[in-house]
């Protein structure tokens, strides 16, 4: 619950590295062995041809129902179990 007393006046800043990444576009490659979960709630979906391009060593990739940017806390269960099956080929 919001309490006005507590509040640490840190919104804004917060928001501005959302602010600034509106404007980039990042064309590079990640080289490691990648692993990515799609939540419907997400401010950027990602769209898969996106992903396979950026992430060329992609291991898992899955769409899910329901969460969002704070999945693992809006539905912590749901993101066990896509961390799991995202490293269980890594066993």
């Amino acid at each position: 619950m919001w309490n006005p007393r507590a509040d640490t006046n840190t919104g804004a800043s917060a928001a501005r590295l959302y602010w600034e990444q509106a404007r980039v576009s990042y064309k590079g490659e990640v080289a490691l062995p990648t692993a990515f979960t799609v939540f419907p709630h997400e401010p950027y979906r990602a769209p898969r041809t996106w992903v396979e391009r950026t992430y060329p060593k992609l291991i898992y990739f899955h769409e899910v129902d329901k969460g969002g940017h704070f999945a693992a806390w809006e539905k912590p269960d749901l993101f066990a179990r896509e961390v799991r099956a995202a490293f269980r080929s890594l066993r």
